[in-house]
């Protein structure tokens, strides 16, 4: 029992020269921490001022990289949270501990707030001729992070040379990662005065057009056929079936070609990379184009021949290109096994421009009287 009484007495006494160390230490760099640097006037700048000034910085510094850590650890163990809203926490919390910051540092130099009018003057001058663009750039990408038009994560175009991920939005500039790993610096003000496009701004999936020709006289329905096959074979196709099926548009009939669009739905991954996903399309559609022989044209002039040989019209033309009775008959054969069945057929001779117009036609109809029903559902007030 005697001994918690002198344990007390010792831990008294230990701390009570800690603070008599703690308050000489203090009391020998007095001296220096109070050593002027500068007079002006009332103001006097210090060694302890800018000690203090440093130190705040650094805090504030501090506490916004472990706080914005800590963000960022639960946005990776919650892969179901917003990151575009976590995001823009980060950066708020960040802006907010380092003018805390500033403020003290201002503080700790002898500038109170309540002295800071002095320079508000000066400052104003500042933003109006030099610092007028930073100072945009900065309001602009605090009303990206607070509008939500343009998030981390979104594929935006800027214009034909300018596409990508956006990566970050800072003080100044929003950072765009393009699909060749080239980073791109874009002032905060370009997306707010400028057009940008947004290719998943509300939603994740867009659709690819892809155009290609054939040969005049080959069968419309075999060309579906085999586009649509190339579609199947590419894994980027969102789905073969539903409204968000491959659809093969005829849209027009050109110089040497029968011009074709192969319109895809892409999924996520895909909707991203614009000119390697068409690359991949491309390449399908020429081995499905091959697989049933129909021919890719190239800029030509008919040349019509009466006689040669002795034979006539396509008989002639026949000869020209090399062709022998057998090579014919060879040729033949593969288009019998190539044609179409009548079902199938039946099938292909949809009309997908047409289809989809009166889909999409259906749709804002739709959304329209439920808008109106929903208009005439609000209680109004008596007159």
């Amino acid at each position: 029992m005697r001994l918690q009484p002198e344990i007390g007495d010792k831990i008294e006494r230990a701390r009570d020269v800690a603070e008599d160390a703690g308050g000489r230490a203090l009391a020998d760099l007095q001296p220096y921490l109070s050593t002027k640097l500068l007079q002006i006037g009332d103001f006097s700048l210090t060694v302890g001022g800018i000690v203090g000034a440093v130190l705040a910085v650094i805090g504030a510094l501090v506490i916004s990289k472990l706080i914005r850590g800590a963000i960022s650890r639960y946005d990776k163990r919650n892969p179901r949270a917003s990151h575009a809203a976590l995001y823009t926490v980060s950066r708020i919390v960040h802006y907010v501990l380092l003018a805390i910051g500033v403020m003290l540092a201002l503080n700790a130099l002898g500038l109170p707030l309540s002295k800071f009018t002095i320079f508000a003057g000066a400052l104003g001058v500042g933003l109006g001729f030099g610092l007028q663009q930073i100072f945009s750039n900065f309001v602009s990408g605090l009303i990206l992070l607070f509008d939500r038009s343009l998030k981390v994560g979104d594929f935006v175009q800027i214009d034909d040379n300018v596409r990508g991920v956006v990566k970050a939005i800072d003080i100044r500039a929003t950072r765009i990662t393009t699909n060749d790993n080239i980073d791109i610096l874009v002032p905060n003000s370009e997306f707010v005065s400028g057009r940008v496009t947004n290719w998943t701004y509300r939603s994740v999936n867009r659709r690819i057009r892809v155009p290609f020709g054939v040969a005049y006289g080959v069968d419309k329905e075999l060309v579906k056929k085999a586009a649509l096959e190339a579609a199947s074979k590419v894994p980027f196709t969102l789905s073969m079936e539903g409204d968000r099926a491959p659809q093969v548009w005829l849209v027009n009939f050109g110089d040497s070609a029968v011009e074709f669009i192969l319109a895809v739905w892409l999924t996520e991954e895909a909707a991203r990379r614009n000119v390697a996903v068409k690359a991949a399309y491309m390449w399908e559609l020429d081995t499905a184009l091959k697989k049933y022989e129909i021919e890719i044209p190239f800029p030509q002039r008919d040349l019509h021949v009466r006689t040669l040989f002795g034979m006539e019209g396509d008989e002639a033309i026949k000869v020209l290109r090399g062709e022998t009775i057998a090579t014919r008959k060879a040729k033949s054969d593969t288009q019998d096994t190539l044609k179409l069945s009548d079902a199938e057929r039946a099938e292909l001779s949809r009309n997908d421009a047409e289809a989809d117009t009166k889909r999409v036609i259906e749709e804002e109809k739709t959304e329209a009287e439920e808008a109106a029903a929903t208009e005439r559902s609000k209680p109004h007030g008596n007159d």
